[in-house]
């Protein structure tokens, strides 16, 4: 199993959609090294759901529910799209604030490449992700 972040900005589509919705399709990813970055997942992946905007935190945990396959909305082949199912909330959100004064994520592409929507997340990061969830501010 991989580990992923996936952006989403919170006007567009929030974690309240996908706990309404259970199930979604991620779409909407147009950036080369994002679109590579999608088409590594696998069904049986786990992704962080990341709100940008103001709010810029890590929300949730979905499980992906399916490997990466053609856009069924856009006429372009190039576009891919992943079935994702929600698996919980985390006890709190955790900042982009928090991220960048812990040194555990120096180095991450969250704080080096600001604009990439869909990024692996090695697994000492997830796991210092979901500490940081359970502690307290």
């Amino acid at each position: 199993m991989a580990y992923w972040l996936l952006k989403t900005e919170p006007d567009c589509y929030c974690w309240d959609d996908l706990v309404r919705d259970k199930r979604t399709v991620w779409d909407g990813v147009s950036n080369a090294l994002a679109l590579k970055n999608l088409r590594q997942i696998k069904k049986g992946d786990q992704a962080f759901i990341y709100h940008t905007a103001d709010q810029r935190s890590v929300i949730g945990i979905a499980d992906v529910v399916s490997n990466p396959y053609p856009d069924p909305k856009e006429q372009e082949e190039k576009l891919a799209v992943v079935d994702l199912k929600l698996n919980r909330k985390l006890p709190r959100p955790v900042s982009l604030a928090e991220m960048k004064a812990d040194p555990a994520f120096a180095g991450w592409d969250l704080l080096r490449l600001s604009r990439l929507s869909v990024m692996s997340v090695p697994e000492k990061i997830w796991q210092r992700i979901e500490e940081l969830a359970k502690i307290s501010e």
